[in-house]
């Protein structure tokens, strides 16, 4: 018996469809290069300090990216040099009666890094060794300029404040 034209159509129509479907790898691996590529380029750009969740640092417009440095952090209740807790208290009681342990304290972790680092040269001696101080927003100013102070004595001079990147507002012109 003769096929109409329509009876032969549902059955191409059914071949086609009955076949399983072809996955087309070489755009999707196309995209994926690109992909690995992009984010190699970029992934250099940005710079993340380790950061404690209590802290909550203060905002600011900063131009420089951050670099390797010794990592002071002021914590509500104690200082970390690079994660390692060196002195804890409360900073609300006297200055007197915490600030001789910290200082001491503070400037033992502070010599022993450096003499890890081993000497500076001719040219390192008037700026000093770098140092980056992570502080709350909430960090009293005497508090940190304090233990700026007993940084500038054991050789850590080039001292950088951690802050977090705010947007720089849009300027419209009139």
């Amino acid at each position: 018996m003769k096929m109409s034209f329509r009876a032969k159509r549902l059955e191409r129509q059914n071949q086609r469809l009955a076949q399983a479907g072809k996955l087309n790898l070489v755009a999707l691996m196309d995209i994926f290069t690109i992909l690995v590529f992009f984010l190699m380029v970029n992934q250099s750009e940005v710079k993340v300090l380790q950061s404690n969740k209590d802290i909550s640092l203060p905002r600011s417009l900063s131009e420089q990216l951050p670099t390797e440095k010794v990592m002071l952090t002021i914590t509500s209740n104690g200082v970390l040099v690079q994660g390692k807790p060196v002195w804890q208290g409360d900073w609300q009681q006297d200055s007197s009666s915490w600030l001789p342990q910290l200082s001491q304290a503070l400037s033992t972790e502070l010599n022993y890094l450096a003499s890890r680092a081993g000497p500076l040269s001719e040219a390192q001696q008037p700026a000093g060794r770098s140092l980056t101080i992570l502080g709350d927003a909430a960090t009293p100013y005497v508090l940190l300029r304090q233990l700026m102070a007993i940084c500038a004595q054991t050789e850590y001079r080039d001292l950088s404040l951690a802050v977090e990147v705010m947007a720089p507002a849009v300027v419209e012109a009139p």
